[in-house]
This record gives C-alpha cells, sequence and structure tokens, in this order.
C-alpha cells in the first residue's frame, strides 16, 4: 500500500493555513477596487486614497522587522494568534471608518498586525513539514493569493454597491474569527523550536540574522523577486483597459479566470517542484515568465481571449517562481532563527515591493488618452530583474545544498 504523504492533522494545518492567509491577502487586495465609492463617500483626494492603500505595506513591513528578534521566543501559535487577533480588530475598524484618518489608521493598525502572520505561517510550515514535501504545502498555501484574486476585485465590487463598502471588511472579520476559534481548539502548539534557543537579547538575535552573509543572500533574492511582482500588478487594471482595449465591465472576468487557473496549477507546481527540485522549477517558472511578460508589454489592441490566454500563462510561470522560491528560502535559516528570518524576509518584501511600486510610477506616462506609455520599458526592467533574481537562487540552491545533512524538521509530523 502507498504510504500517505500527509496525515489527517497535516491536512487540518495546511488547510487552515491557506484559509488564514486568503483572509490576509483579500483584506489587502479587496481595497483598491473600492476606491471609486470610499473616496466620494469619505470625501478623500487620490492622493489621501494612495497613501491609505501604501499605508498598509508600509507599516507591515516595518512591524515586521521589529517582532523579528521575539519571533523565536515564543510558541508560535500563540504568537500566530496574538497577531491575527490584531489583524481582526484593525480590519473591523476599516469597516467602521467614518473619515480619511480614521481610516488611514485603520490601514496602519490592521498593517502592524496582518504583515507578521504570513512570516509566522511559513515558519510553521518550516518547523512542520520535511524539505522533500515542502513545495506540495507551500503550493496549497499559495492558493490563498490565487483565491484573492478571483474574489478580492468581484466581492468588493458586488457587495459595496448593496450593503455599502464596508461589507467586504465585515465579510473578512467574520471569517477570520471562525478560522481565529479553530486554531484555538485543534492547532497544537508549536514550540519545539524553544528547546534550542540561547539566552540571547532579542535585539542582538535580530542584529545577528541580519548580519549574517548566508542570509543576507536570501533578503537579497527576495528584493529582486518583489521588484518582478510590484512593478507589472499595479497598473494591469489600467494597462488592459487602456492598452490592450478590454472593456472594464470585462476585467472581472480576466482576473477571474486567471485566479481559477493558478488555484487548480498551484499544487501541480508544488508537487513539480518536490519532484523535479526547488531551483529547476523556479528556473523554468522564470523563463517562462519572461518570454511573456516581453510579449504582453508590447501588445497593443488585443482580443479579450488572448489577454485572458497571456495571463494564464504569465501567472502559472509566476506561481512557478513563488511556491519554488518559498521552499527554497525555508531551509536557509537555522531552526533556532526561523521566526526571525521569516519575519525579516516578509519585511524586505513589502519594503521593496512598495519601492518597486513607486519606481513602476516613475517610468509609466499616462497620456491625456489615459493610454499608458513606456510600459514596455517597464517590461525589459522587470525581466532583467528575474535575469539576476535566477543567479541569487542559484548561489541560495548551493548554499541549501552545501549543507551536511537533509533538512530535518524541528517537529516533522509522520503519517501513519
Amino acid at each position: 500500500m502507498k504510504e500517505k504523504i500527509f496525515n489527517s492533522y497535516d491536512v487540518f494545518i495546511i488547510a487552515i493555513l491557506t484559509i488564514l492567509q486568503f483572509t490576509i491577502i483579500l483584506d489587502f487586495m479587496v481595497l483598491s477596487p473600492l476606491g471609486a465609492i470610499v473616496m466620494p463617500e469619505l470625501k478623500i483626494t487620490p492622493a489621501q486614497f494612495a497613501m491609505v492603500v501604501s499605508a498598509y505595506a508600509f507599516s507591515a513591513g516595518s512591524s515586521g522587522l521589529l517582532a523579528a528578534g521575539f519571533a523565536d521566543k515564543f510558541d508560535r501559535k500563540k504568537l500566530l494568534l496574538f497577531f491575527y487577533v490584531g489583524f481582526i480588530v484593525g480590519t473591523a475598524l476599516c469597516a467602521m471608518a467614518t473619515s480619511y484618518h480614521f481610516l488611514l489608521v485603520a490601514r496602519i493598525v490592521t498593517g502592524i498586525f496582518g504583515g507578521v502572520i504570513g512570516s509566522i505561517s511559513f515558519a510553521i510550515i518550516t518547523d512542520l513539514f520535511r524539505m522533500e514535501v515542502r513545495g506540495r504545502v507551500m503550493g496549497f498555501v499559495q492558493m490563498a493569493f490565487a483565491s484573492s484574486q478571483v474574489l478580492g476585485i468581484p466581492l468588493g465590487l458586488y457587495l459595496a454597491p448593496y450593503w455599502g463598502w464596508q461589507a467586504p471588511f465585515f465579510l473578512i472579520v467574520g471569517v477570520s474569527v471562525v478560522v481565529g476559534v479553530l486554531i484555538v481548539l485543534y492547532m497544537k502548539p508549536v514550540d519545539a523550536h524553544l528547546k534550542i534557543q540561547s539566552a540571547r537579547n532579542p535585539f542582538v538575535h535580530l542584529l545577528k540574522t541580519i548580519s549574517r552573509p548566508d542570509y543576507l543572500r536570501g533578503f537579497a533574492a527576495t528584493i529582486l523577486l518583489a521588484t518582478g511582482g510590484f512593478m507589472l500588478m499595479p497598473f494591469g487594471s489600467v494597462f488592459s483597459v487602456h492598452n490592450l482595449g478590454i472593456p472594464v465591465d470585462k476585467l472581472f472576468l480576466l482576473y477571474m479566470i486567471t485566479g481559477i487557473f493558478s488555484i487548480a496549477t498551484g499544487p501541480i507546481i508544488g508537487k513539480l517542484s518536490d519532484t523535479l527540485g526547488k531551483y529547476q522549477v523556479f528556473v523554468g517558472g522564470s523563463l517562462l515568465t519572461m518570454i511573456v511578460v516581453l510579449i504582453y508589454c508590447n501588445l497593443g489592441i488585443t482580443p479579450l481571449w488572448v489577454v485572458v490566454a497571456i495571463s494564464v500563462i504569465m501567472f502559472m510561470g509566476v506561481s512557478s517562481r513563488i511556491i519554488s522560491s518559498s521552499a527554497l528560502m525555508s531551509a536557509v535559516p537555522d531552526p533556532a532563527d526561523r521566526g526571525a528570518f521569516m519575519g525579516i524576509n516578509a519585511s524586505v518584501q513589502q519594503i521593496s515591493g512598495g519601492i518597486a511600486t513607486l519606481i513602476a510610477g516613475l517610468i509609466v506616462v499616462q497620456t491625456p488618452s489615459q493610454k499608458l506609455e513606456h510600459y514596455d520599458i517597464l517590461g525589459y526592467v522587470v525581466t532583467g530583474a528575474m535575469i539576476i533574481t535566477m543567479l541569487m537562487m542559484y548561489l541560495i540552491h548551493k548554499q541549501v545544498m552545501r549543507k551536511a545533512a537533509p533538512h530535518t524538521p524541528v517537529a516533522a509530523p509522520v503519517a501513519e
């Protein structure tokens, strides 16, 4: 009889972390499409709305960095619950906001707590699952991004006209409360890393984690990974409408079909990264993404079905990069440094992503006809970043391979 890869508790952990990540990402994504409703209702300017959107990313990055030194000092379950409760409170405040300043503070609070949760989740995955199956786990958890893409924009646009722009936030709060209760009741403590902890001061722990050369290579690769993703994404809908000629009322179809394919292919990509090799899948996904990005960024008026097909292929490449790099990066830190490394890594990703978005805004120019110019240059910059990232990830791949023995998790689950 074929041995089971995951037992029932493993499946629960994977499912609950996937749904948890879904609530975090959805909270981040759902505000942008609500701008046309939020701005007039709260009487805020475009510049103020941009500040509200970016406040989450920068507060998330800052809090992750500050919390990194403490990330390995506590049971990861308790740490996860602490920050998740704060995230729920922040999201509830967003739903109750009545002014620009109220909403700005609410987004900062949400970012402070929500920005740390992803790194804690990945630390839990690294603690509980051995390297040989970690690609599969990452493949399932990363489905949260695709799911939020399928539901985020349509959900916000559908609920807001009937129940107000606050409705999506109340829905996220409701789902998050259920997730939090399930974690309290059924997740076991994740504290085996405490047995190998030294008595280092949290700030000393943070500084030593930041200063280790092998960790710095990982952070550098994360900066480049974020550059590739955050440069194209903010202008995707504008480019689709004004350059590719996709009607506004068909945008949801583009996002939904692309997201559905991403959900379906995520677990497959995760399994391939375990069987073929993490770095090999990363290189394949990067090459595919570069080819499609260069085609996509140079398109003119294009039929909807062609744009959908190109988007599906491009996101398959992007998913391959995200899943394989996440699994490979998880093997970089020592068990005693996992929480700190993941926290710093998440902060670096958030902050560099925000900077990449600002740089993209300087490259792209919008004409009076609303058409974007220099989007092709953006494609070349992203492609260049991907090439350098492949070289950086090769160094990390070699670093992981040089470890004396295969990675052994702190508390590896054994299939029954």
